[in-house]
């Protein structure tokens, strides 16, 4: 007999829909909870790793994210400058393992659409505009008062209340957590726009007028493109504006930033997002009684290493392998399931946000590719 029948998880986020998904496959009724009314929301690409990958393959969805991204195995580096020169081309660590590539690209919006759908087919219900505002521990459940309007309150009772409500999280408050994401001094602009020909894997550019340049495939004529620069007060800039400040700040990259450039002032570049690096990490636990927080809400860091969405799936999958495997909800279950992935995670946050840092002090002899190469020796291993 496994430790819950019956689950409730704030949040449909990846961490909050991997764990629906899991859980739902071994017979478990689960309830998801999202404040936002749709996932339809407008967004950039993402950088999927290959242990992420093989994540999703242990979703179901690896095949359809397959048909929906773009697969490569290398990374490329260039210097900043009108000619941007080729630096070095490299194999990039195939984190998955053999069987997957050493990266994939894609538009966030589908990877959003695809676990929603698999998470439905397998009978989890998901309840939108919906938000969790209070909750009440019992001896053997938790319940849970939820809001979807102003005059509109509801209560249901779970035997575990999962948060995967993201770096602002409520569940974390509701519980006591008083850790949060902190700013880390840097800011990033990312685009989504029509892909060059030569561009088949993720490029980057470190200096120049900002701490990163780079893009990445996203499909067979879309990529996405960013710039890591000082923080600044961006939020409210209209799209056009924020595409003239990142055609701004591309100044003096060339190579495929001089397409991307064109396309940033021609009016064509319908998404182009603003948005603070931060990092957290709860030290843990991570639950305080039936009520556990998991991927953004417990632990978050700039994508400087690329794993940010991996780390938040994996959550998932050792929390659903733990609530499967254990008869009762309890110490021997929290510990097994923090013992995995507290340290893990800690390394992750570290190496992201020691990167910023390098970056931020100009740190010439900061040995950055020595960071990635220990992360990805890492999470090369199953979680």
């Amino acid at each position: 007999m496994t430790a819950v029948r019956k689950v409730g998880i704030a949040g449909a986020g990846t961490a909050g829909l991997a764990t629906a998904i899991l859980l739902a496959e071994a017979g478990v009724e689960v309830d998801v909870y999202e404040a936002r009314p749709t996932l339809d929301a407008l967004g950039s690409g993402i950088t999927l790793q290959g242990n992420l990958l093989r994540a999703l393959d242990r979703l179901g969805i690896w095949g359809e994210v397959q048909d929906r991204s773009f697969s490569f195995d290398l990374l490329g580096l260039r210097a900043p400058g009108p000619e941007a020169p080729v630096i070095a081309t490299f194999p990039d660590s195939r984190t998955g393992g053999p069987d997957y590539p050493a990266t994939a690209g894609m538009y966030r919006p589908d990877l959003a659409r695809i676990m929603l759908s698999r998470a439905q087919q397998l009978g989890v219900r998901v309840h939108f505009s919906r938000t969790v505002t209070a909750l009440e521990e019992g001896t053997d459940c938790v319940t849970v008062t939820l809001v979807d309007s102003p005059d509109s309150t509801a209560t249901a009772t779970h035997d575990v209340l999962v948060g995967a409500d993201g770096v602002r999280s409520a569940v974390r408050g509701l519980i006591g957590i008083e850790t949060a994401p902190e700013p880390v001094g840097m800011g990033i602009f990312r685009a989504f726009v029509k892909r060059p020909a030569s561009v088949d894997h993720t490029e980057l550019v470190f200096g120049g007028r900002c701490y990163i340049a780079g893009y990445c495939p996203t499909g067979p004529d879309t990529m996405y493109a960013y710039l890591v620069h000082d923080a600044a007060d961006h939020f409210d800039a209209t799209p056009a504006e924020a595409a003239a400040l990142m055609a701004g700040l591309s100044q003096g990259y060339g190579g495929p930033w001089d397409d991307i450039r064109t396309q940033l002032g021609s009016g064509a570049v319908e998404s182009v997002s603003y948005a603070w690096f931060t990092s957290h990490l709860v030290a843990g636990p991570w639950n305080r009684g039936r009520t556990v927080i998991i991927g953004d809400a417990a632990h978050s860091c700039p994508p400087t290493v690329a794993q940010g969405a991996a780390q938040a799936v994996e959550d998932a999958l050792v929390l659903a392998e733990v609530l499967l495997a254990h008869d009762a909800v309890g110490d021997a279950l929290w510990d097994a399931f923090h013992a995995r992935r507290v340290p893990r995670a800690t390394t992750v946050v570290e190496a992201s946000t020691q990167i910023c840092r390098w970056l931020m002090a100009g740190d010439r002899d900061a040995d950055i590719p020595g960071t990635m190469r220990r992360v990805a020796a890492l999470v090369v291993q199953e979680p």
